[in-house]
Parts: structure tokens; C-alpha cells; sequence
């Protein structure tokens, strides 16, 4: 069975289907949304999904008439950096890419986020097709933010560039190794968490079936995560207020990201840490115990990191931070939840208070 939903942005307007073995019949959605079989399309994929999905997805595109090229990058958020961006418009203007081709993302987030901004970039914007291959990806996949990191700061180089589809194929994620499936699934967590508290309750009761990759649930939980990440964007799709609820926890997981070297944590588990820091920051806010309590117990049931290892930096985390994109003049801009379900946008958190959070996570126990 295939779920489908849609982005609702105008023009924009896009659907995501999501279901078991829809890359067997991918020359059909491509013809569906009148992708050019006369201008060469570009894969960009990574060396892990290569091995498993690159010679049949373009297979079957050669099969149905397009005109496939690949360019593989090294697995890994290094790759989302302005040299790697460089070799794959190389490989655009060497496969004669034109105004008319799209740039096809076969892989997890770090894909996306690359060939999305290939996209936006080359010629001034081509098409974009989204096919994700991971947990992680329901999320990053859906909302046309594409970008590449800079070393002092992730995501700062990019662009607002919205898919043609995205195309889930449930099967992909069979392949995926046991610290990858949980690390996305605490992004689907976090749709719970900002917007629908009988799904964040779903989560929970359904921890083993998810971690397991039953397919069932599977399903219904990528639905559910695609849909509130879709419903924000049809809001609010560049960013100018609603859309940052979907930064849950970012705050301290990119900043732990960055001083990681963007590589001994995965992004869901630094992220699930900083949800946890948000929950904290919210109960010294005012709100009530129960709100870290349930956040806490929920990405422990997971297997998720819920504490900063003593090792990393204060001082380096707290820098890593200044150069978000949400910090200005001594003040952050956090996303609080104020309810399980709920959170709020407060652009008025001190750095001192965050400081504190920081430390307070770094302790065992």
C-alpha cells in the first residue's frame, strides 16, 4: 500500500509517496511529473547506498528512457562541504546537465542536503527529485532547505529549493545498520514532540516494533513524521517563524555536531540530546517536571544519548553556538516545548542560562 501526502505551496505544491518497493517502478513517477528524458539527469549518492540501490535505480531509469548519470560521494557529513560541491558540478557540465535536467538525491540527509543545493545552484536552479534512504531523511527530505556546512558552522551555505516528489521506499531501510535506524528515528520523535502528543505516545508503546523496522510501523510512523514536517511547511516554507519549531533541540545538536568534528555523533543522537536540554531549559523556565521527565524516558526507551560526553567543551560548545544562525547580541532564539506536543518559540533565552543546560547535560547520572 502507498501513503501519499502533500506539501501544499502553490506552484511548489509536492507530493511524498511512501510504501514498500516503489523504486521497482521509479520511470513511472518520473514520467508522472514530466521529468526530461532528452536532457541527462544527475544521481548523487554516497558509497553506502551505492552498493545497495545505484545500479538498479539506474537500470531502471535507463529502461524507461532517461538518460542517468552518477556521481558517488564518500558516506558521511564531510561530504557536505564547498570542495565536494565543487566535483559534483564537474560532473554536471561533463555530463552536458541543462536547463532542462533534474539532480536526483539517492541517500540519507547528507545527500539531500547536497544535491538539493547542486540544484538550487547549477544554472541558477534545476529540478529536484528527493529519494531518501533513511530514517533521518523523512525529515530533511520534505521542506526544500538544501545546504552545505561551512567548518565553523553547519548548514550556513544554502538555499530554499523545493522537490519535484520525494520518493520513500520503506525497503531501503532494511539495509540500514542499528545506530543509523535510531539515530532517525529520534527526528520522527520529534515531530511528536512539537506538534501531536498522541503520536510522541505512539513512539513510545511502539519503540520495539520501530527499532526492529517493522514495516507496519515503519510506515505509519514516516506518514505521521512526513505529515507534521509537511503541514509546517505549507505554513510557513521559508523559515520566517513557524517553520523554526522543527529546530527542537538543534540548538545544542548542531553546536555538538561541530565540536564532534561532524562524525563521532551521529545527528539524531545529538539532537536527541539537545531535546533533552530543551525539556531541562523548559522546567527552569517554569514549566512543569513532567515535560523532561517523558522527553528523558522516551529517547532512553530508544537507546538514544540523552547526557554530552564530559570530554567535549563547554567553552567550544557554547562558541560553536554564536555562530548559529539563531543567536543574536547574548540572546538565543530556542524552541521551548511547553507541553508534550507543544512547544513555543522564545527569542529571548540568555546565553548564561543555555550555559548552565550545557554543563547540567555533561553531568552522569
Amino acid at each position: 500500500m502507498i501513503k501519499e501526502l502533500a506539501v501544499q505551496l502553490g506552484e511548489r505544491s509536492y507530493p511524498i509517496y511512501i510504501g514498500e518497493g516503489l523504486l521497482e517502478n521509479i520511470g513511472s513517477y518520473f514520467e508522472k511529473h514530466g521529468i526530461s528524458k532528452a536532457s541527462p539527469l544527475l544521481i548523487v549518492t554516497d558509497s553506502h547506498v551505492a552498493e545497495h540501490y545505484l545500479h538498479p535505480v539506474t537500470e531502471r531509469l535507463r529502461e524507461a528512457g532517461f538518460q542517468p548519470v552518477a556521481h558517488t560521494v564518500s558516506a558521511g557529513e564531510q561530504s557536505k562541504s564547498l570542495q565536494v560541491l565543487e566535483q559534483v558540478v564537474t560532473t554536471c557540465l561533463e555530463a552536458g546537465l541543462d536547463r532542462k535536467s533534474a539532480v536526483v538525491a539517492l541517500g540519507g540527509g547528507v545527500v539531500g542536503d547536497l544535491a538539493g543545493f547542486v540544484a538550487a545552484s547549477y544554472m541558477r536552479g534545476v529540478r529536484f527529485v528527493q529519494i531518501p534512504t533513511t530514517i533521518l531523511a523523512h525529515d530533511s527530505s520534505v521542506g526544500g532547505k538544501v545546504a552545505v556546512n561551512h567548518p565553523l558552522a553547519k548548514n550556513i551555505i544554502g538555499a530554499f529549493h523545493q522537490p519535484e516528489f520525494v520518493l520513500y521506499d520503506t525497503t531501503t531501510l532494511q539495509s540500514l545498520p542499528d545506530r543509523d535506524v535510531r539515530s532517525g528515528l529520534a527526528e520522527m520523535i520529534k515531530h511528536g514532540l512539537i506538534w501531536d502528543e498522541t503520536f510522541t505516545v505512539w513512539c513510545e508503546d511502539n519503540a520495539e516494533r520501530l527499532t526492529g523496522l517493522d514495516p507496519e510501523a515503519l510506515q505509519y510512523g514516516l506518514y505521521m513524521g512526513c505529515g507534521v514536517k509537511a503541514e509546517v511547511v505549507s505554513q510557513d516554507e521559508r523559515e520566517n517563524d513557524l517553520r523554526a519549531i522543527l529546530n527542537l533541540g538543534h540548538t545544542i545538536g548542531h553546536a555538538l555536531e561541530a565540536v564532534a568534528g561532524y562524525g563521532e555523533l551521529m545527528h539524531g543522537e545529538a539532537i536527541s540530546i539537545g531535546m533533552v536540554g530543551a525539556a531541562m531549559l523548559s522546567v527552569r523556565m517554569g514549566n512543569p517536571e513532567h515535560i523532561h521527565t517523558v522527553t528523558e524516558r522516551i529517547f532512553r526507551k530508544f537507546g538514544l544519548p540523552v547526557r554530552i560526553p564530559a570530554h567535549y567543551d563547554t567553552d567550544a560548545i557554547m562558541a560553536a553556538m554564536m555562530h548559529d544562525k539563531k543567536f543574536k547580541e547574548g540572546q538565543m532564539v530556542y524552541i521551548v516545548p511547553t507541553e508534550i506536543g507543544k512547544v513555543e518559540i522564545n527569542k529571548n533565552v540568555s546565553a548564561a542560562l543555555v550555559r548552565d543546560i550545557v554543563e547540567r547535560l555533561k553531568q552522569e547520572d
